[in-house]
């Protein structure tokens, strides 16, 4: 483990800390104030200049990270909002974006992107005729329950985890589980995302799976890049026309500046994965997301530059941008019968310039 720009071993630390938390660790914490009371969250410090929380009853997202001090990870106004406080069906399915903050917002597990009404025949229940959908889903807004955390060491090296299991069921409706798994190295620079999403109940039903990753002030500002290997950009929003902002190199807060939106086709490297970065020139720093093709074949670019909302999203996703009807329709919709699973590995790394030779 490299720690302060230099290697020990597990004795060595040992010999100089006789409580692993003077280096890093996991710590169960419960924010206490405002819209965020009665939250679990997990705090991790690697000892790396990484620090970040998962919250546990928000799906287990990640909400603080902070890399050298500096935040990446976008706060909204919103705060990070209790579960208890939501309205799946406020605002014409719109009340998503009252608890839209953190780093990592999950949409799914078996619809994203817009609100959308669709058939529900494949749950047998003739008083429901169909399901309405809000922005990105449910998912977000349902606590975990939280089956482990803490440090586990293999020789000299310790890895920071959690693990939580999200049930999102309703009787004579869907019953999908995801399965969460987030991994840090004592010493390390990179969080690793393992999720699995299983179909627990005994009828076909659909999946998408979204991750709204959602980078903020001060790694995000003027002149800060998203760099990506784009092949080509399938769709963009009306905005994008109408106000003509780079997507590729960011400008300073707008006033009343309208989301752009971009479905990029991406061009994966030799091992099949995909890696999109935001990179800061200015403070030499940068984030680097690390997904696979065949697991999100489509990604979005989300540029809301509006003064006091500031911050770019990075979105790998399942489906593509025209939605739930149109998957349905087209026969790319994600069916799962029982027993059924997909699995999806994401690395978040967090790194520093490298200094002049």
């Amino acid at each position: 483990m490299r720690i302060n720009g230099r290697d020990y071993t597990r004795r060595q630390l040992a010999e100089r800390a006789g409580d692993l938390a003077a280096v890093g660790g996991v710590r169960a914490v419960v924010l206490d104030d405002g819209t965020e009371r009665g939250i679990r969250a997990l705090e991790f410090r690697t000892g790396g200049g990484l620090r970040f929380e998962v919250l546990v009853d928000r799906a287990m997202d990640i909400g603080v990270v902070e890399f050298d001090d500096l935040t990446v990870g976008w706060r909204s106004s919103t705060g990070f909002r209790h579960p208890g406080l939501h309205e799946h069906h406020d605002e014409s399915g719109l009340s998503w974006l009252r608890s839209l903050s953190g780093f990592i917002v999950t949409g799914g597990l078996d619809h994203t992107l817009f609100g959308d009404t669709v058939d529900a025949a494949d749950y047998h229940y003739p008083p429901k005729t169909s399901v309405r959908h809000g922005l990105h889903g449910r998912i977000a807004n349902i606590p975990a329950r939280l089956t482990g955390y803490g440090e586990q060491w293999t020789g000299d090296r310790c890895v920071l985890w959690a693990e939580g299991e999200v049930r999102q069921a309703a009787v004579f409706g869907e019953h999908l589980v995801l399965r969460r798994r987030i991994e840090a190295d004592l010493g390390g620079t990179e969080i690793r995302l393992h999720d699995t999403v299983v179909n627990a109940g005994f009828e076909r039903t659909p999946h998408m799976f979204l991750y709204h990753i959602n980078v903020g002030w001060p790694l995000l500002d003027e002149g800060a890049r998203v760099e990506a290997d784009v092949e080509r950009t399938a769709w963009t929003s009306d905005s994008v026309r109408e106000q003509g902002v780079s997507h590729e190199v960011m400008p300073a807060p707008v006033p009343h500046f309208v989301e752009q939106v971009y479905e990029h086709v991406l061009r994966p490297a030799q091992d099949g994965r995909n890696r999109v970065r935001v990179v800061n020139d200015a403070l030499g720093r940068s984030l680097e997301v690390d997904f696979g093709q065949e697991e999100f074949p489509h990604f979005f670019e989300w540029l809301n530059l509006r003064s006091g909302g500031y911050a770019v999203g990075l979105e790998p996703s399942t489906h593509a941008v025209a939605g739930d009807a149109a998957a349905r329709r087209d026969g790319t919709m994600t069916w799962l019968e029982h027993g059924d699973e997909r699995a999806y590995r994401t690395v978040f790394r967090f790194r520093r310039a490298q200094p002049p030779a």
